[in-house]
């Protein structure tokens, strides 16, 4: 393990220009647990096909298994842990979080059928749930806002990396453990269940690494240094209560007669609705889980309302703020089904073999995403520069450049253009992330990053993760097509313009006005 670079801190009322050392070399170390995390998270891509023929499975469980399993629970559990990584010790935070979604994913490996697969993929996505929130937070404090983009961006292409990567490493493996033990091999595992072993186990290892990274002092490298938070558990306690069903309604009660009584209406509306799409389509599992997650938020936003007012107004009370996470919102809609159903449509239509497929979607997509967040991020801090709204730019390209290199992809008999649209599709997409992210953090102070870094992933697992792969997924099983399904997520195009469109016009003035409409909510200090 390399010894940490060391560097004065910013003292202080002083506004930092550059980003020390040791700032370079913590980002590096978050890149890497980032990279894990998507590894673990997107191996189920490259084993889809196998676990469907062992577990029985539709394609419509796959993408719930990939999709809403893994993605309500990281987001419902995001906000908790997105409120403790503005009041608590985030280094020790994202430790504890990388060891529990590296222990699930390796446990993935014993599962015997889809309900064992989706409480692991839970337990993954609770795990998971800690990373970004703390992540963002701290490169926040490691970075000076006109670096913020860059940072954000060179982090998120990680999430790419691992993407790719976990494509071939796992088709390396599956085909690996299979021909040595075409039967199974030790305990009876086979190539799919060995791979989750293989990608598990290291992360209890980077974990140890992720410990010794130290804490910085939040808000000094921008001259607004907060003071160290009481009792930062009990924040986390509280939005527990608001967040995770019943306690909800017991949070809600202690408000008042009257939040109770909405909070129950909008249990009874949101499961009514819920049961009806799953009478609809016969996923109670998928639709019963949405549900779940979108009275979750409810119930959390309107106890935010009361618990902290200048929260709730910056982030939930801000038009530009929910403009620009719903926007790139439909840029993850899209994106999550492509990456999770490129390999098994390459397998299952084009006749590739796992380890083939996974060397070059794999490949591609990780360069592909690594380049265009890398470009993107870049691209967005220069445009900002010069135009207040120029972030949201990049983000509109990354909702409208990949709709060409999909159409073809997923029509084409040709299975190298296929893989070399996958590159692009990748490349055009990842671009918008580090405009986006950035984008939340400017419109918050501080002390509200971590909580503004949740609420910005409820749009890209509500509306990306936990839609988009299942949505792809069912309308394959009705249409007996992968074409079709991964085609129809098209629909985000459209959605996702005119929701930028609005974002261009209000983030400039959302941002300037920001200290001015923090103090009207009620923010002390400032």
């Amino acid at each position: 393990m390399p010894t940490p670079p060391t560097e004065p801190a910013v003292t202080t009322g002083e506004i930092a220009e550059k980003a020390p050392a040791y700032s370079w070399y913590a980002l590096s170390v978050l890149v890497l647990v980032y990279m894990l995390n998507f590894i673990d998270r997107n191996i189920l891509s490259i084993l889809a096909n196998d676990i469907k023929a062992d577990l029985g499975l539709t394609d419509a469980d796959l993408g719930f298994l990939y999709g809403t399993a893994f993605g309500v629970f990281y987001a419902l559990f995001g906000i908790p842990l997105g409120r403790l990584a503005d009041s608590w010790h985030r280094v020790r935070l994202m430790t504890i979080g990388l060891a529990l979604w590296s222990a699930m994913t390796a446990l993935s490996g014993f599962a015997r059928n889809g309900l064992e697969l989706a409480a692991a993929r839970i337990g993954v996505g609770v795990g998971e749930a800690s990373a970004s929130p703390s992540a963002y937070s701290l490169l926040s404090d490691w970075f000076p806002k006109k670096m913020r983009g860059t940072a954000l961006a060179i982090y998120s292409a990680g999430l790419y990396l691992g993407a790719g990567i976990s494509l071939m490493l796992g088709g390396l493996i599956v085909e690996g453990w299979n021909n040595a033990y075409p039967g199974g091999g030790p305990l009876g595992l086979v190539g799919w269940q060995a791979a989750f072993m293989a990608v598990g186990i290291p992360g209890l290892l980077l974990a140890i690494w992720v410990f010794t990274l130290r804490e910085p002092a939040r808000g000094a490298i921008e001259g607004l240094p907060e003071p160290k938070i009481e009792r930062p558990f009990r924040g986390f306690a509280n939005e527990l209560f608001a967040v995770v069903p019943p306690f909800t309604l017991i949070s809600a009660l202690q408000r008042g007669t009257g939040p109770f009584l909405v909070n129950l209406a909008a249990a009874v509306v949101i499961a009514g609705l819920a049961w009806l799409m799953g009478a609809a389509t016969g996923s109670y599992q998928q639709w019963g889980a949405i549900g779940l997650g979108y009275y979750a938020v409810f119930s959390w936003a309107n106890s935010l309302r009361q618990r902290d007012y200048p929260a709730f107004r910056l982030i939930w009370g801000s038009p530009a703020f929910i403009y620009t996470i719903l926007g790139y919102g439909m840029v993850a809609f899209a994106s999550y089904s492509v990456s999770f159903w490129a390999a098994p449509y390459a397998e299952r239509v084009l006749g590739a073999s796992k380890a083939v497929l996974g060397f070059w979607i794999g490949g591609g997509g990780a360069l592909g995403g690594f380049l265009g967040v890398i470009i993107g991020g870049r691209v967005s801090d220069w445009l900002r520069e010069r135009n207040p709204g120029g972030r949201i730019l990049v983000i509109m390209f990354g909702v409208l450049a990949p709709v060409i290199p999909l159409i073809f992809a997923f029509t084409t008999e040709n299975v190298t253009l296929y893989y070399f649209l996958n590159f692009l599709i990748s490349l055009f997409g990842s671009s918008a992330l580090g405009a986006a992210a950035a984008t939340t953090q400017d419109l918050v102070l501080p002390r509200m990053r971590g909580t503004a870094t949740a609420t910005f992933f409820l749009s890209t697992t509500l509306v990306g993760l936990a839609l988009g792969p299942y949505m792809a997924g069912q309308v394959s099983t009705m249409t007996g097509s992968l074409s079709i399904g991964v085609l129809s997520m098209l629909v985000a195009a459209p959605i996702g313009t005119v929701l930028l469109v609005l974002a261009y016009r209000t983030v400039p003035t959302a941002e300037r006005t920001l200290i001015e409409r923090a103090r009207a909510a009620g923010e002390p200090g400032i």
